[in-house]
């Protein structure tokens, strides 16, 4: 091969500049990555605010309010809650999703928004996977399958005795299409090879109203929100829906134990970052935030009202997301399931 007039060869010239340009970006990771260490020595250095992409007084903003003013104690910096409701969750995690990465916007939210709706939703503005950093589930929540007293059962294997007896003529209330309890009445008629009628309403409240009225035979609950109406003998409670018995309600069994093995539906809520968020300051929220909930008064204020507390790793609490979303998603297609 010719040399050029400068007596290099091309090939040689074109492989010093790609060599200079790899030392240059080599560089400057190392320079990124020396000033997020920087940065997450001194972390927290201002308040730090939580989203909760919900109205104030729902689940999501209790559970917040109650381990916020330790948290932030642990922390050494005021903690803010920030309600960001809209369009089921989506509009607060998407303002996360696109916050800096820099641990001062963190997200409280559950399996109904991050693991659900990608499978409900044909675009979302965020990915559940792709756009956080989990830090540590929080609590897991069971639901509770209650019936209306008129209907002739008093445990899960005669509900579905009474299901496979009388196919179509038995009917569950939820809170919307693609709820939770929604879903949870989807996997037991298909556990248990029943076919029952899924009426959505607009929320849990006007679903009890319902249910209570006898309009409706079964729901699928949350503990906080049937327990009250089955203590008072209006509403039958036949198990929850947990792997495990729950401690406010060890009463009661689980559905798994009453007759379907493989059967469990939990709600979830966790605390993630922005993903990008650097891994010392991820495991300092973690340490803390898992600390803070090992407080007995925190405790007990989420067992009250049906919560268990459950912490874990990030690498766990994304392990989850993943498995919940792939679970979800099965049930969704095989139910055909879709939002208008």
């Amino acid at each position: 091969m010719r040399e050029n007039e400068l007596g290099a060869r091309p090939y040689t010239r074109s492989i010093q500049g790609s060599n200079r340009i790899m030392r240059a970006i080599k560089l400057l990771l190392v320079l990124l990555f020396l000033i997020g260490e920087a940065a997450a020595q001194s972390y927290p250095a201002r308040p730090v605010r939580i989203v909760v992409p919900f109205p104030p007084s729902g689940g999501t903003d209790i559970i917040a309010r109650i381990f916020a003013p330790k948290f932030a104690e642990a922390l050494g910096q005021p903690v803010v809650i920030d309600n960001r409701a809209g369009a089921n969750g989506n509009v607060g995690t998407e303002i996360v999703a696109r916050a800096a990465a820099d641990g001062y916007s963190l997200l409280l939210n559950g399996g109904g928004t991050l693991a659900i709706s990608p499978s409900l939703y044909a675009t979302l503005p965020y990915d559940p996977v792709r756009d956080f950093a989990p830090i540590s589930l929080v609590v897991v929540q069971a639901h509770v399958l209650a019936i209306h007293p008129s209907v002739p059962a008093k445990s899960v294997k005669e509900l579905i005795a009474l299901a496979q007896a009388q196919p179509g003529k038995l009917n569950f209330a939820s809170s919307g299409i693609g709820s939770l309890a929604h879903l949870a009445g989807e996997i037991f008629a298909a556990m248990a090879r029943v076919n029952m009628v899924h009426v959505p309403y607009k929320g849990a409240a006007p679903a009890l109203v319902d249910l209570l009225a006898g309009q409706v035979h079964i729901v699928f609950g949350s503990s906080p929100s049937v327990m009250p109406y089955v203590k008072s003998n209006k509403l039958r409670a036949l198990g929850v829906t947990s792997a495990k018995r729950v401690g406010a309600l060890s009463e009661l069994p689980t559905i798994a134990e009453s007759g379907l093995p493989e059967y469990i539906v939990t709600g979830w809520y966790g605390l993630l970052a922005p993903a990008g968020t650097p891994a010392s300051v991820i495991g300092k929220l973690n340490r803390d935030l898992v600390s803070t909930l090992s407080q007995p008064a925190i405790r007990q204020k989420l067992i009250e009202l049906g919560l268990e507390v459950e912490t874990s790793t990030p690498l766990a609490f994304g392990d989850l997301i993943k498995t919940e979303t792939a679970k979800y998603a099965k049930v969704i297609r095989s139910a055909n399931i879709r939002v208008e």
